[in-house]
């Protein structure tokens, strides 16, 4: 089998925001000063290139291993969506070579189709990566000279949430555009019986692939239900090491005006968190509904790609 990869960047109203009213960052300028507030830079060291996965300590790791009681397994993955649509603009293509017992893939991971992790080289804010590195010195033809995937080769073993806020809400999906704002991840918390904890990663799912197969395809890229950048104070502040959603874990559009993909830019380059993007998160729901169980195991275990800016993956949740 023969494996091609290639990474490239995002680009880039139904139900309304769940709570009215401005929200900061709702600016430029707000989301700098957020910017510089919150970054973790330095908080590892000059030369860190983990970010907030050092939270998952070891014992953070035995404590996530005694969340695999029953040892039902889910995986996180969406199959590869291989027909051009107005969510997958970059189609995963499998081709069969010669003899046809051999195959290549290719696929341009990054956006809003394929499940995928950002590391933490993906995503720069003036010209200056996770940690304060320059782009000049990290980003370079031949990939990321620092803070690449590779840095994630052990893998990750930790305790992760589903925050499911269409149970919440008593509806099926979100509605492209919804904004999940702090007060709805405390009253997911309430109602679930779970707290967000230091070196947890946290899975929102917003529905969207139940949507998807409800109505079709639309561009998610400029219309998405996700999460506020608002909340980047409580995430810090809970020590979050990883999150993850069904989307790109922002809505869009984003309600700051002048930035473009705040959530990413205040998660990976200030707080140096790896992003889950595009993950299914339906049958984790009904698991976790059939359960009574919001918390799990999961394991997270990415393609070391050398200089690779993320990696597509099959993230698996234990019960």
């Amino acid at each position: 089998m023969v494996v091609g990869i290639f990474a490239f960047g995002f680009t880039g109203n139904g139900q309304a925001p769940m709570t009215s009213g401005n929200r900061s960052p709702v600016n430029a300028d707000e989301f700098d000063q957020l910017f510089q507030k919150v970054k973790n830079w330095g908080r590892w060291g000059a030369e860190d290139q983990l970010g907030s996965v050092n939270l998952i300590t070891a014992a953070k790791r035995k404590q996530a291993l005694s969340l695999a009681r029953t040892g039902e397994t889910v995986s996180l993955v969406h199959n590869p969506l291989t027909d051009k649509a107005d969510d997958n603009a970059s189609p995963f293509e499998h081709t069969m070579n010669v003899g046809f017992t051999t195959d290549t893939y290719k696929v341009q991971y990054h956006g809003y189709s394929h499940s995928h992790l950002d590391a933490l080289c993906h995503i720069l804010y003036k010209d200056r990566t996770y940690n304060g590195y320059a782009r000049a010195v990290v980003n370079t033809e031949k990939g990321c000279t620092k803070l690449g995937i590779e840095n994630l080769k052990q893998g990750l073993i930790t305790r992760a949430i589903l925050i499911d806020i269409p149970r919440l809400k008593g509806v099926p999906y979100l509605e492209p555009g919804t904004a999940v704002y702090q007060e709805d991840v405390e009253a997911w918390e309430k109602m679930a019986g779970v707290k967000i904890q230091s070196g947890d990663a946290i899975l929102l799912r917003t529905g969207r692939w139940a949507r998807r197969e409800k109505v079709g395809p639309w561009a998610v890229g400029r219309s998405a239900a996700g999460f506020h950048a608002s909340i980047i104070p409580f995430i810090k502040a809970r020590g979050v090491a990883i999150v993850g959603s069904d989307a790109a874990s922002e809505v869009t559009p984003t309600l700051v005006a002048g930035v473009n993909l705040p959530m990413h830019t205040l998660l990976i380059t200030a707080l140096g968190i790896n992003i889950l993007d595009n993950q299914d998160l339906e049958t984790l729901a009904d698991v976790a509904a059939k359960l009574k169980r919001w918390e799990f195991m999961i394991t997270i275990n990415p393609m070391p790609v050398t200089g690779g800016t993320g990696s597509p993956m099959n993230t698996i949740a234990t019960f």
